[in-house]
């Protein structure tokens, strides 16, 4: 198998057919940095921030299906991204602290796939679920006498269901066709994960196809989900408005602080990271955006809803109260 560097001519081998070729069988990741004194550093903050992370995800989700106040459309739905925060993040931290622990991590073929396949899929279902939040936020607010009849439990699992079949069929559109390409060397990634954008660099194929359906597939999610999410807080900002309680005001707003601070986490970074120029040093910048991407968010929204919602943490107090000895 032919190795290769990281950086190579985009045209390189785009010739080969599948008769001259020796198909790639593995793959060299490079990780994150590649300085020796920094990984000791990081490596000891990545593993906290894991554990902080599935700690508080998995605490959550405890705390939703335990208490009976937070039985509702909004904390169910919270369940739900806290699920999929915790297992985007057993999916890439581990693999982001073995990247510290040794200069380059191989992968196999096979490997490759399924990581690839697993990221979008919880990329996609984080992209949805934000905008089915979104409209329950406006439910709540704009029906909130009918809210548990709009937002009955049948439709909020009817509505998960739809996310999960979304996603998966999204992921196996965008690695079925990518993997579908020969790989024939270079199989350098300069990443800790296979990213779709530098896999589909080292394919010894024309990439104009598998690039534009890329494209197509994740602006049709963005626009879509921006769209919904947009509508309703237009919606909920009108609604606010017409108001004439300054306290009524007050708490509607305060019901919607955790989810848009989510939102611009989420979308933030991920306009950031398609928004950069392709170089050198956008790569390693886009590295950094993904550790934030897939490590540090997943930390954060637990901890953003926990501390910004007033029936969280009064949950929380109960359930300590009922663990002491009486």
């Amino acid at each position: 198998m032919q190795l290769g560097t990281a950086e190579h001519d985009s045209s390189f081998n785009r010739g080969t057919t599948a008769k001259n070729c020796t198909r790639v069988t593995w793959f060299l990741l490079l990780g994150l940095t590649e300085q020796a004194g920094l990984k000791g550093i990081l490596s000891a903050l990545f593993l906290f921030i894991y554990s902080v992370t599935l700690t508080g995800n998995l605490a959550m989700i405890t705390l939703i299906h335990a208490d009976p106040q937070l039985r509702t459309p909004m904390y169910f739905l919270l369940s739900i991204l806290c699920f999929i925060d915790s297992s985007f993040s057993a999916l890439n931290t581990p693999r982001l602290l073995e990247s510290f622990l040794t200069s380059s991590q191989s992968t196999s073929f096979a490997g490759c796939v399924v990581q690839m396949t697993l990221m979008t899929l919880h990329g996609t279902a984080e992209c949805l679920l934000l905008a089915i939040m979104a409209y329950d936020r406006f439910a709540a607010i704009y029906h909130p006498l009918l809210y548990h009849t709009v937002m009955s439990q049948h439709l909020c699992v009817q509505l998960v269901a739809a996310t999960y079949t979304a996603s998966v069929a999204n992921s196996a559109l965008l690695t079925g066709y990518i993997f579908k390409l020969l790989y024939c060397g270079p199989n350098i990634i300069n990443h800790y994960v296979c990213d779709i954008p530098l896999v589909l660099q080292l394919a010894c194929a024309d990439v104009a196809k598998a690039e534009a359906i890329v494209f197509s597939s994740s602006a049709l999610i963005i626009l879509f989900t921006i769209t919904i999410i947009l509508v309703s807080y237009a919606d909920i900002l009108v609604t606010i408005c017409r108001m004439r309680s300054l306290n009524a005001q007050s708490k509607e707003l305060s019901t919607c602080a955790s989810h848009l601070a989510v939102i611009c986490l989420f979308y933030g970074t991920i306009t950031f990271t398609y928004a950069q120029p392709s170089s050198h040093s956008s790569m390693e910048q886009n590295k950094v955006v993904s550790v934030f991407y897939t490590v540090i968010i997943p930390m954060l929204n637990p901890l953003i809803y926990s501390l910004r919602n007033k029936d969280v943490k009064p949950a929380l107090k109960r359930r300590c109260l009922d663990m002491l000895p009486s």
